[in-house]
């Protein structure tokens, strides 16, 4: 564990979890696969990104953590997503938890939106994630009846909420995942099988940073904010773990927020 870890919660529950994890090779996804590492989980990770990924997995061998399972992964190809998850369980030994965390935050604006340009955003911010669900739900099953019971953690977003504006599909589908999570809630809990949401604002990633964070966003992020600095990746994971732990054993179908205060 490193030292800023150790300053943190550990769950001793999540130590002998096994943890799948969709778009873990960069930004938040990565500090989650980090997270649940050094939490003494068995970790396996989805995504697109091979160099990302291998880096990812290279650090955390330098830095004395077990390494995670990486399996390359179009989650938007569903002819190969079954397999792939499929695959990446058995490696694991069965499931406990699942995060769906990829996603892809690209800018559109409302008049130039197409049709195959709609369909493709919703492939990756939402149609990805229920089929990702549906693939592990009989290992999450199988797992459910333990203390605790099997986790299914959804990565919203606050944008549906504030409302932002110039990302129309993404904040339609951000909003459809915290639905799905209370559906889901409702109809996998006979079987053991926690579903919640996590809704982060801004957060400070190297992507946000390079693509969107200007020093005029930046300045409207703090305005916003209640808290005045920047988020990091790992104030959402430590939220994550907590509902991945036998300690969040009585709480699904709900969507909890990490923003600063802005919502």
């Amino acid at each position: 564990m490193t030292d800023k870890a150790s300053r943190y919660a550990s769950y001793p529950s999540l130590s002998v979890r096994r943890v799948l994890i969709t778009g873990g090779a960069s930004g938040i996804g990565a500090a989650l696969v980090r997270g649940f590492v050094e939490q003494g989980a068995r970790v396996a990770f989805l995504d697109i990104q091979g160099e990302a990924a291998s880096e990812l997995v290279v650090q955390m061998a330098a830095a004395g953590l077990v390494q995670p399972r990486y399996w390359h992964c179009d989650l938007t190809d569903a002819s190969a997503l079954h397999a792939v998850v499929t695959e990446a369980i058995a490696a694991l030994g069965g499931l406990d938890v699942l995060v769906n965390n990829a996603g892809n935050d690209q800018r559109h604006r409302t008049d130039e939106v197409t049709p195959e340009q709609w369909d493709s955003l919703m492939a990756i911010n939402l149609r990805q994630q229920f089929f990702v669900t549906q693939a592990a739900l009989p290992a999450l099953r199988a797992s459910g009846g333990a203390a605790g019971g099997a986790s299914v953690i959804h990565m919203s977003s606050i944008a549906w909420r504030i409302p932002s504006i110039g990302l129309p599909a993404y904040v339609a589908a951000k909003a459809a995942l915290v639905g799905l999570a209370k559906t889901l809630a409702h109809e996998e809990g006979i079987h053991g099988v926690r579903v919640n949401s996590i809704e982060p604002g801004a957060i400070l990633t190297e992507k946000q940073k390079r693509l969107w964070v200007t020093p005029e966003y930046s300045a409207e992020i703090l305005a916003r904010q209640a808290i005045k600095r920047h988020l990091e990746p790992e104030e959402v994971v430590r939220l994550a773990l907590f509902l991945a732990a036998e300690d969040s054993s009585a709480i699904t179908g709900q969507s909890f927020i990490v923003d600063g205060g802005w919502v």
